[in-house]
């Protein structure tokens, strides 16, 4: 039983060599083409909706951790199984290590921007991985074969290979992330003075109400939903940007060039169709950007295009409803976010930003393409997966403040949080309601204009027992929040927020 479990560990060993090595390959390349990402972008591509849906609700933002998690853990089973085959038949053992590899590649060619040169770091792996198991089988059976008196020398030399090849895994997968770091910085991008500023947003309730989310949300807390399983690392160097399909001229845009052109600010609130209700996957930030119109414009839309595809650096796709990103909203193409450029992690160095519609129709990520197309004639990622193609923000209020389940003293409390209407002239209103009685006006906190969410807060004398609190919001145009309860699937989650809480 010692030697087959030794033996699954020389499997696993070699196996991290490989994708140690490939990573770091696939750095000074297309991080993306790292075999393990490659991998589990595709397990994400073949996920059902529903179960994708139940990913992100029930493990938030580590969906992603515990999904490169579960096939490395995949993984390394295989490899053990190959470590355990190769004590008897190199050759077997040695064949499932390239069988592996060569699932990783054939999923990264699945990619739609794949090329050629993205098969490289498999390749890597495909040669390295087999060669360490080759050498440390070749190290053990030496060892075991050679006499008592000589036995010491040769297990030293097998514990030496282990640490060479240790260390070799290690060494590769640390220069992987140290290259991709090395790469240009959103922090030395230096960004151009908006040709329209964004007015001063007025000061928040955050120091007013203990537990209320900031009115500005900082760049570390601002959410993060997207197909990627590490952050991409994109060039703003070497980036262009491709306006193409139904127009005059086709265009291509380099970052120096965008940032050349007339820039707005505007404060916007930016919602995932996944957040359900009273979900985290809301934030509002000041965006820097050139208009999404005067791109289009320096193309020239023809008459045929109903919708814009956006393409990203890897080849997916968003759709979004031509007339509604033309429509006069502040649709931008956006390199700023809080005065800073964008971080990698919310699309450096370029995405897009439509207010008032959900992000998987508007929020274009790591953007580098537009095509100007049909609905008939192309089809997103996430509408081949049936979701809406027309989903604007439903109005929506969430209590940040009391958690649920909380325990409170009786008396003085404050009941808070924050409420969004966007496109809708914003939040004129929110009420509360504790135990099912009337709905009872909440106070409003500042304006940070229409597209900007709004905090609130509700005084409540607290009595003993347990209560439920439920909160709603209207917008400025006169529509109230929907009451009845929807999923996020297929355009929004809908519903009021309610909690229980302890008093006494």
């Amino acid at each position: 039983m010692r030697m087959r479990l030794l033996w699954a560990w020389y499997g696993v060993l070699a196996t991290l060599v490989g994708i140690g090595l490939a990573h770091a390959v696939a750095s000074l390349t297309d991080p993306a083409s790292s075999p393990v990402l490659a991998v589990g972008s595709t397990v994400i591509d073949a996920t059902p909706t529903p179960m994708k849906e139940w990913a992100i609700r029930t493990f938030g933002s580590a969906d992603k951790i515990i999904l490169v998690g579960s096939v490395l853990a995949g993984v390394m089973v295989l490899a053990a199984i190959a470590g355990i085959l190769a004590r008897k038949r190199l050759a077997w053992g040695a064949g499932l290590l390239v069988a592996l590899v060569a699932l990783a590649g054939g999923a990264v060619l699945t990619r739609p921007e794949a090329k050629v040169l993205d098969l490289l770091p498999s390749l890597v792996a495909a040669i390295t991985g087999p060669l360490a198991l080759v050498l440390l089988h070749r190290k053990q059976t030496a060892a075991t074969a050679e006499p008592s008196e000589e036995g010491s020398n040769g297990r030293r030399g097998v514990l030496i290979t282990i640490g060479a090849l240790t260390a070799l895994a290690a060494v590769g997968g640390v220069a992987g992330r140290v290259i991709n770091k090395l790469r240009l910085r959103p922090e030395d991008v230096d960004l151009p003075t908006p040709a329209q500023p964004a007015p001063a947003l007025p000061r928040g309730l955050d120091d007013q109400v203990p537990g209320i989310t900031p009115f500005e949300t900082p760049l570390d807390d601002f959410y993060r939903v997207d197909t990627r399983l590490d952050t991409p690392i994109v060039g703003a160097d070497d980036w262009t940007l491709t306006v193409d399909g139904d127009v005059d001229k086709k265009l291509t845009i380099t970052f120096d060039e965008l940032l050349a052109m007339p820039m707005i600010e505007r404060n916007i609130t930016l919602t995932c169709v996944s957040n359900s209700v009273g979900g985290p996957y809301i934030g509002s930030a000041r965006w820097l950007g050139v208009p999404l119109k005067d791109i289009l414009d320096l193309a020239g839309v023809g008459n045929k295009a109903d919708q814009i595809l956006s393409t990203d650096f890897d080849g997916m796709t968003i759709s979004t409803p031509l007339d509604l990103a033309t429509d006069g909203r502040d649709a931008m193409v956006v390199v700023g976010m809080n005065g800073k450029a964008l971080p990698r992690e919310h699309g450096f160095p370029v995405r897009m930003i439509i207010p008032g519609l959900y992000g998987f129709i508007s929020a274009t990520k790591w953007l580098t393409k537009l095509t100007l197309t049909t609905y008939d004639d192309q089809k997103a990622y996430w509408t081949e997966r049936d979701w809406a193609t027309d989903a604007p923000i439903k109005i929506s209020a969430r209590i940040d403040t009391p958690k649920a389940l909380a325990n409170l003293d009786p008396g003085d409390n404050v009941i808070g949080g924050v409420a969004w209407a966007q496109e809708r002239d914003g939040i004129s209103g929110v009420q509360v309601r504790i135990d099912g009685g009337a709905w009872q006006d909440a106070k409003l906190g500042p304006d940070g204009g229409e597209n900007y969410w709004r905090q609130w807060y509700y005084p409540w004398t607290a009595d003993k027992g347990s209560h439920r609190i439920a909160v709603r919001a209207m917008s400025g145009n006169g529509e109230a929040q929907v009451a009845v309860r929807a999923e996020p699937f297929p355009n929004g989650a809908s519903g009021l927020h309610e909690l229980l809480v302890n008093v006494g």
